[in-house]
């Protein structure tokens, strides 16, 4: 899914962190299992539209969707990010 949402242009870079082990309850037990979280950079234009090709393409019934506000950022990868998602 990583190459895909850089290939379709809803993000510009996605990083892979492997072998996170996740503590969650689903249908009234706890759980346990090693995933991997994608840290994907987008714009929040972007944002719904990676939302719903994450729905779409995601195996899990919920995935874990979240965006994060950035509080402060270096410019020119700012710039570089909206450069790469707006490109068709």
């Amino acid at each position: 899914m990583a190459l895909e949402l850089v290939q379709e242009r809803l993000a510009a870079c996605v990083n892979i962190v492997p072998m996170v082990t996740s503590f969650y309850w689903w249908e009234d037990a706890v759980q346990t299992d090693d995933e991997s979280l994608l840290i994907v950079k987008t714009t929040v234009q972007k944002f719904d539209a990676l939302m719903q090709y994450v729905l779409e393409n995601h195996e899990y019934e919920l995935p874990e969707i979240i965006g994060l506000p950035i509080s402060s950022a270096y410019p020119d990868y700012v710039n570089w990010v909206k450069a790469e998602t707006s490109k068709s």
